[in-house]
């Protein structure tokens, strides 16, 4: 009887201790899909948010809306065509002049740079992402648009602005501040993140693999272009649209150098405007009606633009491991 008893008693014990795991395992499933799900109704209240109150324009200016250039408050005409032009076009700019840059810095931090230099510059990278953008909006406003004003923008007149059919971005007054200014700060900005996620996806590649790639004679570059490049993909394509993203809705800097005009003009030297300029200048005076509908549809046409611009990167990746596939 007494061996009954010593040998139900630690199963017994296991039974309690299996059915704790079995709440903590219920629990623990609960409360992670509950903070997944409210992120997705988060966003479906957003959404819902910005519907309703940009549909008083949407069904006054109906979709010509996002194609007209007209912003008159006074007479209560509104289009978001220079607003979106704005947003596009700045953030072209920046990914164009960042994304090369970064590359180069992930590439050298990762495969070039001496031992000594690698933490300091590492952490300069990273402490450039953490400056405030308004640091950034006052530096391009104070400092960087009288420099390109005086100094850039002339070279890039007599140069670029000569070339048939291009010259025109490239022409008109140097004042410093503009599209082209915008997407220059725009790029400075959205670099150390670029740069930061590039270097942080090269260094989780196997050493064996680029240790095998240089041991049958392969150079860094191809040892970058044929291994690190393949295996990080991925990372590569995520740290490109963070940058974008930052760039599509950064609002501060951009509103302190893009010269926060209503004119759609094809010189990225003129003024212009963006959804986020246009929302951080006007949105705390709008009276309710068109005006500050209008401001909601420029938000709604935002968070499309930027849907719009994951939606490729998604399917970027997944044509890109379909040919791979292929491949092998």
């Amino acid at each position: 009887m007494d061996i009954l008893q010593s040998h139900s008693a630690p199963t017994r014990q296991a039974l309690r201790i299996a059915k704790l795991q079995r709440v903590q395992d219920f629990l623990f499933h609960a409360i992670t899909q509950f903070f997944a799900v409210s992120v997705l109704i988060a966003l479906v209240g957003i959404i819902i948010s910005l519907v309703i109150n940009a549909w008083p324009a949407l069904d006054k200016f109906g979709i010509g809306f996002f194609f007209t250039k007209e912003w008159d408050i006074i007479n209560g005409e509104f289009g978001g065509l220079i607003a979106i032009y704005g947003t596009i076009v700045t953030s072209l700019i920046a990914l164009l002049i960042a994304v090369p840059l970064s590359f180069g810095i992930a590439v050298f931090l990762t495969e070039l740079c001496p031992g000594p230099l690698k933490r300091p510059l590492g952490t300069a990278v990273e402490l450039l992402a953490a400056v405030p953008s308004i640091i950034y909006g006052m530096f391009g406003l104070f400092i960087f648009a009288p420099l390109f004003g005086e100094y850039i923008q002339p070279a890039l007149a007599a140069t670029l602005g000569q070339i048939p059919g291009l010259g025109i971005l490239f022409s008109g007054a140097f004042n410093g501040i503009g599209i082209l200014c915008a997407g220059l700060i725009l790029a400075m900005m959205i670099l150390p993140f670029i740069a930061s996620v590039m270097r942080d996806v090269f260094e989780i590649v196997p050493p064996v693999l680029k240790e095998s790639a240089y041991g049958i004679g392969c150079t860094t570059w191809e040892v970058v272009k044929n291994v690190v490049l393949p295996y990080t993909k991925a990372g590569v394509i995520g740290g490109i649209m963070l940058g974008l993203g930052r760039a599509l809705g950064e609002t501060m800097a951009v509103t302190f150098v893009i010269g926060n005009a209503h004119r759609l003009s094809p010189s990225l030297f003129a003024p212009g405007n963006s959804i986020a300029s246009t929302l951080a200048n006007e949105f705390g005076e709008a009276e309710i009606g068109a005006h500050y509908s209008s401001l909601f549809a420029l938000g709604l046409a935002l968070f499309v633009i930027t849907f719009i611009v994951l939606a490729v990167a998604k399917w970027m990746l997944m044509n890109m491991e379909k040919k791979q596939g292929l491949k092998t």
